[in-house]
């Protein structure tokens, strides 16, 4: 009987090194398995950033600023700029490109025109909808509201009965006056201040740097309403004071 009993107590002991051998190999696999699938859900957060210099923004913005920049070099004039408009842009154009280097990916609107305005921004959660009509929404931005921090505004709607003031289509200050309803996009990095000029009601804005966008080029939703009708929307956008 004692052989017998120190023969199964052997045995134990080898069954039970067996298991935990079995169990440190099944740790290890365990642990192995967590380290090859937390690498390939981590992968995306590896990529590379998207190179600002493939930007359209970027590209649009260094091309007007190097035009600039020679023009004020050689002293030349630009047709409907003066010197002091020439540096304002420039400065402007610069500090502009570096926010796209730097890789600021937002707008502000501040409305202060003593109406509500229609802002373009990006869909609630930036979810991409299929069945999405246009790429952003439009938003309505009450008097005294400047859009959310971190929100990104991409641009205005000017009303069919509203004109800008000194209004060029094009960074480098030339282009076609602004006739009729518009989508107006501001560049990322950019503080857009709208303001209504007491004398002539015409829309000022305190950068020179924003562009029309085309319906044809970009799907934008661009109705052609009046400025009495925005005044009638409750105002939405993602503000400060929301």
């Amino acid at each position: 009987m004692n052989l017998l009993t120190k023969m199964n107590f052997q045995l134990q002991n080898i069954l039970s090194i067996n298991r935990n051998q079995n169990m440190k190999i099944w740790k290890s696999l365990l642990i192995v398995l967590m380290i090859v699938a937390n690498f390939a859900f981590a992968q995306p957060s590896f990529a590379d950033r998207p190179k600002f210099s493939k930007n359209p923004d970027y590209i649009e913005v260094t091309k007007a600023l190097n035009e600039l920049t020679q023009t004020k070099d050689a002293q030349t004039q630009v047709e409907g700029l003066t010197p002091e408009e020439i540096q304002k842009r420039t400065e402007e154009l610069t500090l502009q490109k570096y926010a796209l280097e730097t890789g600021i990916n937002w707008g502000q609107c501040d409305n202060q025109t003593g109406n509500t305005i229609a802002v373009y921004g990006k869909r609630p959660n930036n979810e991409d909808d299929e069945d999405a009509v246009y790429e952003n929404n439009l938003y309505f931005l009450a008097n005294g509201q400047s859009t959310k921090n971190n929100w990104d505004c991409d641009g205005i709607y000017l009303p069919n009965d509203v004109k800008v003031a000194n209004f060029t289509s094009s960074p480098n200050g030339q282009g076609q006056e602004l006739t009729g309803a518009a989508a107006l996009k501001i560049l990322d990095g950019t503080q857009l201040v709208i303001k209504t000029n007491p004398d002539n009601a015409a829309i000022e804005l305190n950068v020179p740097t924003v562009k029309v966008v085309n319906s044809k080029e970009a799907n934008w939703f661009i109705p052609d309403i009046s400025q009495d009708i925005i005044n009638t929307r409750v105002p939405n956008a993602p503000s400060n004071q929301s």
